[in-house]
């Protein structure tokens, strides 16, 4: 059995064939890239590439997971569907909620004894 024959044994036994080598290799970079620079400097390379597969997908789907919830709470936000912008469409802007003025109290009344 030749060298290359007994490799390609080898490496189809992990699911790996010469044709779909490149592919594999890019997912698994990409997927390990993605893993440092999503998690904002939490993980380092290294520390990525040498974690479990089961580790590592889990990890990269919970920050997938976190960035997909955090793009749907940016589109659709919770204030009555409105978009709160401190610039109008128009080009106006608008003054935040809390540096309008408060309603005028009754100062005669005092609740200080």
């Amino acid at each position: 059995m030749e060298v290359s024959e007994r490799i390609r044994q080898q490496l189809a036994f992990f699911g790996i064939t010469p044709e779909n080598a490149p592919q594999t290799r890019v997912a698994i970079f990409t997927q390990i890239h993605e893993i440092c620079f999503h998690g904002k400097g939490g993980y380092d390379w290294n520390t990525v590439y040498n974690m479990p597969i089961w580790l590592r997908r889990f990890t990269f789907n919970k920050i997938n997971g976190y960035y997909k919830e955090e793009k749907e709470n940016m589109e659709n936000p919770q204030n009555g569907g409105k978009n709160k912008s401190l610039i109008s469409p128009d080009g106006k802007v608008n003054t935040p909620d809390f540096q309008k003025p408060n309603p005028p109290t009754n100062k005669n009344k005092s609740s200080y004894k």
